[in-house]
């Protein structure tokens, strides 16, 4: 197996950034979700309930700083090293202490969504823990959901599209075009043959680090929205909860923690010990 794609997720729900090459910190890949919409409250927000964070495009340029370009604004630079106003926010069950960085930054973000929000950055990483049930005391992780990285298989795709298109011909439907690995917001894709081998790892070598693989990941309705055109269908879930349904969830892709930090590149060798 070799890694066939790279993508980090600068501002947590917005458009993904495929890279050839990446620096896996403790809590993810270098530049991976340390930025984060939240409501007035503080509350997360994300493109499930508001689809339009897909069309923005975020590009890191250097630590604490970013460059947001989207369909209804000028492009911005947002320089999160010269924040000193200190909030609290809401990812899911964490409480974080981060940075809101910009007025500026909150007002184009509030154009876009039509509501009042802030744009926050997450100076020191090393605030928010993983879950306890699946990792150690010392695992970190940024904005994403829960854990630092996700993985997952072109195998495992290929399996998924193949169940798509027998469940639209026993249905008397159309084929439907074959959904991209970019509905899934991985952060590493392998190019294992067999079908959710994944499922029974419990470590895996990229390169030359160490990863624990903790559990499969749980998916959510933001994978049934096209993120180019925004529209809403009923896959992957429909079919994942006909051959991947248990614990009451449907499941595509593993979560993985670091053991090791350095530098992943497309084309490293993934391995199992």
């Amino acid at each position: 197996m070799r890694i066939t794609q790279l993508n980090i997720y600068p501002v947590k729900s917005t458009r993904g950034r495929e890279v050839d090459d990446a620096v896996v910190e403790p809590w993810g890949l270098a530049g991976d979700r340390r930025w984060m919409v939240v409501d007035g409250e503080g509350d997360v927000l994300t493109a499930r309930i508001l689809p339009r964070l897909l069309t923005v495009r975020a590009t890191p340029l250097g630590e604490g700083r970013l460059r947001l370009d989207g369909p209804h604004a000028e492009p911005l630079e947002v320089d999160g090293t010269q924040a000193d106003e200190r909030v609290t926010v809401q990812v899911w069950r964490s409480r974080v202490e981060a940075m809101r960085p910009s007025t500026d930054a909150d007002g184009w973000f509030g154009k876009l969504l039509e509501r009042d929000v802030r744009l926050v950055w997450l100076d020191d990483p090393r605030r928010r823990p993983v879950d306890p049930e699946y990792g150690r005391d010392e695992d970190r992780v940024s904005f994403a959901d829960a854990y630092p990285l996700l993985l997952a298989s072109t195998g495992s795709l290929q399996q998924l599209n193949d169940w798509i298109v027998e469940g639209a011909l026993e249905r008397g439907e159309a084929v439907p075009e074959p959904l991209p690995m970019r509905r899934f917001r991985p952060n590493v894709v392998v190019d294992s043959e067999e079908p959710f081998a994944e499922d029974g790892w419990t470590r895996v070598r990229l390169g030359g680090l160490d990863f624990r693989v903790v559990k499969p990941c749980d998916r959510c309705v933001l994978t049934t929205i096209d993120p180019e055109t925004l529209e809403k269908g009923k896959e992957p879930l429909r079919t994942l909860a006909r051959h991947r349904r248990w614990d009451q969830k449907v499941w595509f892709g593993v979560n993985i923690i670091p053991d090791q930090t350095g530098r992943l590149r497309v084309g490293d060798p993934a391995t199992l010990p």
